[in-house]
């Protein structure tokens, strides 16, 4: 059985770097934000924020609490076939022990940590999607209170402090890489 591996933590704790650092050690890459965005594209809406915000809200009252997992499940079955799995944005406890009951001790969670103030700063500046020091206030309460995102991070397998710089944070993911080998 191939492994599935999680990176969760809030946003821009960096969990897409760590994630392409998997990707560049043979894994293969499932983003459970891609639903949201093949969803706002469908229906028309212009991509920010308050979209992504109302679409994720959308799914999971249609889906249950553990819509992305449920969503995801074809695409890194798929994957397992001929790869390790890396998931890019676990959120909700639920989508937690979904994943960690159908893949039992092949399925880890690695957390990435940064400060409140670390990542309102890199949020503002990234080049896609990137947000106001307010709307990244916004959504981490959002997270925290709507999407029970607290649980995945807590029971995390790994957790790797990010607060200097991305060569940091590459050499300890690489550690991690290294520890599920």
């Amino acid at each position: 059985m191939m492994r599935v591996v999680s990176i969760v933590g809030m946003a821009g704790s960096g969990k897409s770097e760590a994630a392409r650092i998997f990707v560049r050690n043979g894994f293969k890459k499932v983003r459970f934000g891609d639903i949201t965005d093949e969803e706002i594209k469908k229906k028309g809406l212009e991509l920010n924020e308050e979209n992504e915000r109302y679409v994720r809200q959308q799914l999971r009252k249609e889906h249950g609490m553990a819509a992305y997992a449920k969503l995801n499940l074809p695409r890194i079955d798929a994957l397992l076939k001929s790869s390790d799995v890396v998931v890019d944005g676990l959120y909700s406890w639920e989508e937690y022990t979904l994943m960690k009951s159908r893949y039992g001790d092949d399925f880890h969670v690695v957390a990435v940590w940064a400060s409140p103030k670390t990542r309102r700063s890199r949020l503002g500046k990234r080049q896609i999607r990137p947000l106001t020091v307010e709307e990244a206030a916004s959504r981490d309460i959002a997270e925290l209170e709507n999407t029970n995102k607290g649980g995945p991070i807590a029971m995390a397998d790994f957790t790797i402090m990010n607060e200097t710089s991305l060569k940091d944070l590459e050499r300890e993911t690489e550690k991690v890489v290294a520890a599920l080998r």
